[in-house]
């Protein structure tokens, strides 16, 4: 690792679970989602939901698991990826 690299997971969540959430792009399957082909949309950028959890992806990474409740899908999202509803 490079000296002035720094980790997502050094600093605090952005997001904490319970909080009101944007997806701010389209979340498409990677072939890993059961019943959704590879590339399928899973959530459309602007849909709304819930923080359920905070958990990390190779210990660089965190990841916000979101209820999105309209379509029934929890999907891991990257910070970059969402925008805070309300605070």
């Amino acid at each position: 690792m490079i000296e002035s690299e720094s980790l997502e997971t050094d600093a605090p969540p952005q997001f904490e679970p319970g909080q009101k959430v944007r997806a701010r792009v389209a979340v498409r399957s990677d072939g890993s989602v059961m019943g959704s082909a590879t590339g399928d949309v899973l959530i459309e950028a602007g849909e709304i939901g819930y923080v359920r959890g905070v958990g990390e992806f190779l210990q660089r990474h965190r990841i916000y698991a979101v209820d999105f409740f309209e379509q029934a899908r929890i999907v891991g999202m990257r910070a970059h990826e969402l925008e805070l509803m309300e605070d």
